[in-house]
Order: C-alpha cells, then structure tokens, then sequence
C-alpha cells in the first residue's frame, strides 16, 4: 500500500519542516514553563539546605523569615541553646534589597549570619570565608559581583571576599552574605536623617527628658541607635533527637513559632509558590490548546489539498482504518518533529533565563506522551473529512 502521509511529506516537506519548527518552539516554550516551575521548588529547597537548619523559630503566629516579616530580639537563641535537643542555635537575618553596581542595580537577598553557625555559606567556588566582624562579603556568582571588588549595602562599602553557587532566595535572587552585626544595621537601623529627627523629638518629649533624672535622654538615645533585632533563630537539632518534638517545646516554652525542614518546605512551596505554579498551569493549558489547533489546521488543511487522491483510495478498496491510520501517523510524525526541535531550543535557551530553569528527564517524557495524544486529537477533524471524502469525486473530478 501507497503511504499516503510520507508521500505528501515528501511533496510538501518545506511546508511540512516550518510547521514542525514552529509547534517545536511552542513545544520548547512548554517545556521551559514547566522548567522555571522545577527550577522554583529547586531553589525553595537549596534555601532551606543551604542554611543547614533542621528549625528556624520565627515571631509567634507568623509564617518564618521567608513568607512573612518576622522580628525578634537577638538574645532569644540564648534561651533556645540551652533547650533538651538543640546542638546550635544562630541568629540569622533575611532582607531583600537593591544593591548599586555600577550602572546597574542587583537585586539581592543580604543573609546576615554568624560565621561557623547555621547560616553561613556551606562551599565556596573561589575566594576565602569572611574572616573579619565587619565590611566583608561573600556573594553568588549570578551577582556578577567579582573578588576584591567593593560594593555599597546602604551607608557602607564592603569588599567581595568570596563567592559561592546556586545561593538564592525563594524567589530566585542570588544571595549576600555579610557578618550579622552589619545586617542588622543595613535593615533595622534608620538613615541618619531619621534619627537626627528621632533624637530631636525624643528630647522635645518632657517625659523622655527629665530635668531631675541625669542620664535618662542618653539611654533611650542609645537604645534608639542600637539594632536588637533579628528575623529568625536557626537551630540544629542534636543526634538523636526528634525534629518536631524539639520545634514543639520551643513553641510551648519560649512562645514562639518552630517550623522543621518539612513544614518550612511545605510553606515555601504551598504558600510562596503556589500563585505562581496555577499561572504556569494555565499557560501550559493555553499551549497545549494553541498546539492542537495548529496542529488539526495544517493536518486539515493538507487533508483539504488531497481530496482526489483520497477519492482513488476509497475507490479501488482501501478500508477507512487505513486512511485514518495514515493522517494519523502525518499528525504523529509533525509532532515527534516538534518535539525533537522544542527539547533541543528548551535545553539551549534554558541558562538564559534570569530563573532558574530546570529542565527533568520525566517531564520530557511526559512533554513527548501529551505532545503524541494532542496530535491524535488534533488528527480527528482531518480524519472525519477524510473518511466522508466521496469515492466518485476521483471520476467526477
């Protein structure tokens, strides 16, 4: 028997290649969404390894340092350190930022940490660890930030000591890491300005500035100038020792909130990026319909260019079954074209996004499973025209 299908490939083959490549770049948009949605849960997840916690307590009754604000005093991991269970305890700060580059500006996420505690850094791919309290950093090196070059975090400059990979935040932003008593400072402390004002009201304030209590203004001007406060406690959990029933007596006994590793990956990626992962699904549906109408236009369209040759078909005896198995197998090889040129530009162009994109060998799988049952869907128009194609149109004609 005659194929149908490769014979039309071959007399039409330019237009047959151009619609493969464009269903391709659709097939590679697709694959990209689904990538950028991998690559955001990858990210969730090296937050949480990197900080190398098995708790973070966080302010009572909000969600941690990633989802929502979270303030407490910087003496708190005192109390936790010496709980049944904990083997270290660190202050850590979190502060989304722009950071001044030049020409350009670098968004940032500043980890304030204390060094050999949970928070800092765990590799480096070039430079040395902070070594100094003060007026160091160690940054990704999708900051573009290179060693020994001095960057400005609000009223200082700090020199770039070190640099690691795949630092980010929840959101994709690389990470700086800076000692915490200058976090602190970048994030709480207010501009000069602001306290010049503050220490100007507080001194207006009569109860605030007692003639008969020597010392008083000083205190609360000191108290106003000093950062107190951090964003979160990390705690590592001693061998042994069950996660969640330490993460329960901090809350019962310091009042505060303690989320585990599993509870802190649940919000990062039930809470965070659960908007995002309901709009890359609806793209996704949105492109896969886009892709089954080209797909059922151009099969329709050359079904429509072969009536005649159709006609013969039916004429000298072919079965229905074959005719449809041959537009089939037209619509199945447009998509495996596709397919085939969407994971080749999806792999090329996937280190270019500013996201992260992570491109599994399941998701292919599955891309070339949806992409094969799309096409078949696709085929059923043409194949209803094809079946309904009148024997005597190839006398006729």
């Amino acid at each position: 028997m005659i194929s149908l299908a490769g014979r039309d490939i071959l007399h039409h083959w330019a237009k047959y290649v151009f619609t493969g490549v464009g269903l391709g770049l659709l097939i590679g948009v697709t694959l990209s969404m689904a990538g950028i949605y991998r690559g955001m849960v990858d990210d969730a997840q090296v937050l949480l390894r990197s900080s190398g916690a098995d708790i973070w307590a966080v302010q009572q009754e909000t969600l941690g340092p990633y989802a929502e604000p979270s303030n407490l005093r910087d003496d708190a991991y005192r109390a936790i350190l010496g709980m049944p269970g904990v083997a270290e305890a660190s202050n850590v700060t979190y502060l989304t930022m722009q950071i001044r580059q030049g020409e350009r500006d670098v968004r940032v996420m500043a980890v304030g940490f204390e060094p050999g505690r949970p928070g800092e850094p765990p590799f480096l791919v070039a430079g040395r660890r902070i070594a100094r309290s003060h007026y160091e950093v160690v940054a990704d090196v999708r900051t573009g930030f290179r060693l020994g070059e001095r960057v400005r975090i609000r009223r200082h400059e700090y020199e770039v000591v070190g640099l690691t990979r795949r630092m980010v935040s929840s959101s994709g932003d690389p990470m700086v890491f800076l000692p915490l008593k200058d976090a602190q400072e970048a994030q709480f402390l207010k501009d000069n300005d602001a306290i010049v004002n503050e220490r100007a009201r507080t001194a207006a304030n009569p109860g605030l500035n007692r003639p008969g209590v020597p010392g008083l203004l000083d205190a609360i001007l000191v108290s106003q100038t000093a950062s107190r406060s951090v964003n979160a406690v990390l705690v590592r959990v001693a061998d042994g020792h069950d996660a969640e029933q330490v993460a329960e007596n901090i809350r019962r006994w310091k009042h505060l909130e303690a989320y585990t590793r599993v509870q802190m990956e649940e919000i990062l990626v039930s809470k965070l990026i659960e908007t995002s992962a309901r709009q890359i699904a609806t793209f996704l549906v949105i492109l896969a319909i886009v892709s089954a109408a080209i797909v059922s236009f151009i099969i329709y369209t050359m079904t429509l260019g072969k009536v005649r040759e159709l006609a013969v078909l039916k004429l000298i005896g072919t079965r229905n079954r074959t005719i449809a198995a041959m537009i089939l197998q037209q619509s199945l090889g447009l998509g495996l074209i596709g397919f085939v040129i969407g994971k080749t530009v999806a792999t090329l162009w996937a280190p270019y996004f500013p996201k992260y994109v992570l491109l599994l060998p399941g998701d292919a799988v599955r891309g070339l499973l949806a992409t094969m049952v799309v096409c078949a869907i696709a085929s059923l128009l043409a194949i209803r025209v094809a079946l309904k194609v009148d024997p005597a149109t190839a006398i006729g004609g």
